[in-house]
């Protein structure tokens, strides 16, 4: 049986004065980062930060497209869409 995994969309507003997960416009959720969008460390930052919000390894969180866009799809594995909007905030 294939593993249960759930993908988001996020907005990503890089060299932000904090790090955090400012709510849902839509179906997207918006994402402040303190790190650049340089040499990929707006996207690491991306997923620790989500990783510790949803309580999971960093390898349960994968961006798979928008590598080099604000406008992100990230899949998150093990966790059911509901599990994921438990532990996001909804504005």
């Amino acid at each position: 049986m294939a593993e249960v995994h759930t993908e988001i969309k996020v907005r990503v507003l890089p060299k932000s004065s904090r790090t955090e997960i400012i709510g849902i416009e839509e179906d997207t959720y918006k994402v402040k980062l303190t790190a650049p969008p340089v040499a990929g460390k707006a996207n690491k930052a991306l997923i620790e930060l989500l990783a510790k919000r949803l309580g999971i390894g960093k390898g349960r969180v994968e961006i798979i497209s928008g590598g080099r866009s604000r406008l992100k799809t990230v899949r998150i594995y093990g966790l059911s869409p509901e599990e994921i909007t438990s532990f996001m905030p909804s504005n």
